[in-house]
C-alpha cells in the first residue's frame, strides 16, 4: 500500500476555500499513485469549530462540501475529518473509496479541556471497529482516541489492525512535537501496527497548529516526516506483514487496490526546527493567518525603541512583508533620545514605513483638562498612563482610517502581573506575544538576528534596561523583580500551578514570590479585556487558564 497524508491549513468555515485545496491534495496524490490519503481532524470545515456547530446551516454545507469531495475521489482511497449528523453530531471520520462513502467512524473520545470543549457539541461514537481498506486491515481514530490509556489502539490491534490511521488536530507549544512522536512510536511498538499521524497545520485564532505528521513503522521508527509550520503531502510504501488475531473484528469498505507500476517517490528531507526556531516560526504562522483569514493585508503596531515592540516588527515582517508593516513612533516628554534614535533605526533595519507623532500636546491638553479634578493630589500612574492611552487612541485612529489591524507588544510577564495599561499598551486586535516571557522574549531576538539575509533588531535595543518610559528614569525593575527570577517563578504558579510554600521552597525570596503571585491573582481582569494572542504554552491565558474575575480566595 502506499499511503498519504495530506497535512492542510484550512480557514474556518471557507467550505469553498478547503474544498478546493482538498481537491488539489486528492489530485496531487493520485498523481504520485498514492492507494490512501488522509487529511486532517475536521478538514471539511476547519478546526475547532466550537459555537458554529449550533448552527444547523454551518453542518448542511460541512455535508454538501463532503459530498462534492466524494464526486471527484475516483480512483483513490481517501479519509477525511467531517461533522457528522446522526441522532446528534459526531467528529467523524469519512472513509470514501472510488467515489463513494464506504464507513464513517465516530471520535470515541471528544476532550473535555479549555482549548476544545468538543464534549460540549459532539456525542461520544461506541463502535471501534477495524475496516478493511484496500485490502489491508486499518483502524481509524481520531485525536485522543489513540493514546494509550484510552485502550483504542489496543483495541484494534486484537481485532487485527496492521496499519493505525489517526487524524488529528494538535495544537503546538514548546515541546510538542518530540513529546507527540515519542507517544506514537510507544503506540506503534506496543501495538506491532504501523502508524499514520494527519495533523492539521496553521493558525485558528489563539491557536496555531504546527503540523508535523509521521508515518511510523510497527517498531516505532519515522518512516515520514512531516514538515512543521507549513502544508505538506507526504507519503510512504508501507511493507505489511500481516498479522494473526484471533478475534478479528472487521468491516470491508474496499477491495485492494489496482495493480500496476507506481511513480518513485521523491526523496523528502525534513528539517524538524530546534527550540527557540519552532517557537518564531509558531509566533509568525499564527500572526500571518489571523491577520489574512480575518481579511487584513496591513498591520500597524506601537515602535518604542523597546525590546517587545522590536521582536513583534521582526514577525510581522516575516509574517507579511516589510511592505504589509507600518510602525508608529509616538514620543513623549520621557521618552530618551536613544529610543527615539532606535525606533528609526529598527524601521530602517526591517525595511518598514515609520510614522512618527509626537504625543505631548495631547498629553498636555489632558493635564490641564484634568487640572482641577486631580488638584491636590500627587502625580502618580494616573498621569503616567494617560500617555499610553493616548498611544491607544492614535493607533486605533489609524486601523480605522485605513483597515489596518493592530498588533500589541506587551509579554506574557507584563500580562501575568499586570504590568500593562488597559485602553493603552494593550490596545489592539491581536497580541502577538501575549503568551512569551521576556526571558524569552532576549532569545528570539538573538534568534531572528541569527537568520542569514534578514534584517536586524539593532543591539542597542537588546542591550538596554527594559523601561515604559512614562516617568522620568523609569525602569521595569522599579515595578517588579528582575525578569530572570520573575519568570521562573511565573512559571512554576501558572503553567505548574505550584502553591506558594511549593514556589518558596525552590529557592526564591518569600517576599518576591508572595508579591509575585499577588500581582498575578490581581490582574486578572486586566486579561480578561485583552486582545486574542497566540498560545504556545500548555497553559496561555484565557483559552487554557480562566479564573473568576470576581475572587477572594488568596493563599498564604
Amino acid at each position: 500500500m502506499r499511503i498519504g497524508i495530506a497535512q492542510i491549513n484550512t480557514t474556518m468555515g471557507d467550505f469553498a476555500g478547503n474544498r478546493q485545496k482538498i481537491l488539489g491534495y486528492i489530485g496531487e496524490a493520485r498523481s504520485l499513485g498514492v492507494d490512501l490519503l488522509a487529511f486532517p481532524e475536521l478538514a471539511v470545515c476547519g478546526y475547532p469549530p466550537e459555537d458554529l456547530l449550533l448552527k444547523p446551516q454551518f453542518i448542511a454545507e460541512n455535508k454538501r462540501s463532503l459530498n462534492e469531495v466524494v464526486k471527484a475521489s475516483s480512483g483513490i482511497s481517501v479519509i477525511i475529518g467531517f461533522v457528522d449528523e446522526a441522532n446528534g453530531i459526531y467528529n467523524a471520520a469519512a472513509i470514501i473509496h472510488n467515489g463513494k462513502i464506504t464507513g464513517v467512524f465516530h471520535k470515541i473520545i471528544p476532550p473535555e479541556y479549555h482549548a476544545f470543549g468538543e464534549n460540549r457539541y459532539f456525542r461520544s461514537g461506541t463502535e471501534n471497529p477495524v475496516y478493511v481498506i484496500d485490502g489491508v486491515n486499518t483502524g481509524i481514530d481520531i485525536f485522543e482516541d489513540i493514546l494509550d490509556e484510552t485502550g483504542r489502539a489496543v483495541s484494534q490491534s486484537h481485532s487485527g489492525a496492521e496499519v493505525i490511521i489517526n487524524l488529528s488536530a494538535s495544537p503546538y507549544h514548546i515541546g510538542k512535537a518530540g513529546e507527540r512522536q515519542k507517544i506514537l512510536s510507544a503506540i506503534a511498538l506496543k501495538n506491532k501496527a504501523i502508524v499514520v499521524y494527519a495533523n492539521h497545520v496553521g493558525g485558528q485564532d489563539e491557536l496555531v497548529f504546527d503540523g508535523g505528521s509521521l508515518i511510523l513503522d510497527a517498531k516505532g521508527n519515522v518512516i515520514a516526516p512531516g514538515k512543521q509550520f507549513e502544508e505538506d503531502l507526504l507519503a510512504a510504501d508501507l511493507d505489511i506483514e500481516p498479522a494473526v488475531r484471533k478475534h478479528s473484528r472487521t468491516v470491508m469498505v474496499s477491495g485492494k487496490p489496482a495493480a500496476g507500476e507506481k511513480p518513485a517517490l521523491p526523496e523528502r528531507k525534513v528539517k524538524i526546527p530546534d527550540y527557540p526556531a519552532d517557537v518564531y516560526n509558531a509566533l509568525v504562522l499564527g500572526t500571518r493567518d489571523y491577520a489574512r483569514k480575518n481579511g487584513f493585508s496591513k498591520v500597524v503596531l506601537g515602535i518604542s525603541g523597546g525590546i517587545d515592540s522590536a521582536l513583534v516588527t521582526a514577525i510581522a515582517v516575516d509574517a507579511l512583508g516589510k511592505e504589509n508593516v507600518i510602525g508608529m513612533a509616538l514620543p513623549s516628554r520621557y521618552s530618551s533620545p536613544g529610543s527615539v534614535t532606535d525606533a528609526g533605526l529598527l524601521a530602517k533595519e526591517l525595511g518598514i514605513k515609520l510614522i512618527t507623532i509626537p504625543v505631548e500636546k495631547a498629553f498636555k491638553a489632558f493635564l490641564d483638562m484634568l487640572s482641577d479634578t486631580f488638584k491636590g493630589t500627587e502625580p502618580n500612574v494616573a498621569e503616567e498612563n494617560l500617555q499610553a492611552r493616548i498611544r491607544g487612541s492614535l493607533w486605533m485612529a489609524v486601523s480605522n482610517k485605513f483597515g489596518w489591524l493592530v498588533l500589541t507588544a506587551s509579554n506574557k510577564s507584563e500580562a501575568s502581573t499586570g504590568y500593562a495599561t488597559l485602553y493603552g499598551d494593550m490596545a489592539g486586535g491581536f497580541a502577538v506575544i501575549k503568551d512569551v516571557p521576556k526571558t524569552l522574549v532576549y532569545e528570539l531576538c538573538h534568534y531572528r538576528n541569527s537568520l542569514a539575509g534578514s534584517g536586524r533588531i539593532p543591539s542597542s535595543i537588546i542591550e538596554k534596561s527594559p523601561s515604559a518610559e512614562l516617568r522620568p528614569g523609569q525602569l521595569d525593575s522599579d515595578s517588579l523583580p528582575p525578569y530572570e527570577v520573575l519568570d521562573p517563578i511565573l512559571y512554576a504558579y501558572i503553567e505548574e500551578n505550584k502553591s506558594i510554600r511549593q514556589i518558596i521552597d525552590m529557592g526564591f525570596d518569600e517576599q518576591t514570590v508572595r508579591r509575585t503571585v499577588r500581582l498575578v491573582d490581581g490582574s486578572e481582569y486586566k486579561r480578561y479585556q485583552a486582545p486574542p494572542g497566540i498560545r504556545i504554552s500548555p497553559r496561555a491565558f484565557g483559552r487554557d487558564r480562566k479564573m473568576p474575575l470576581t475572587n477572594k480566595f488568596r493563599e498564604e
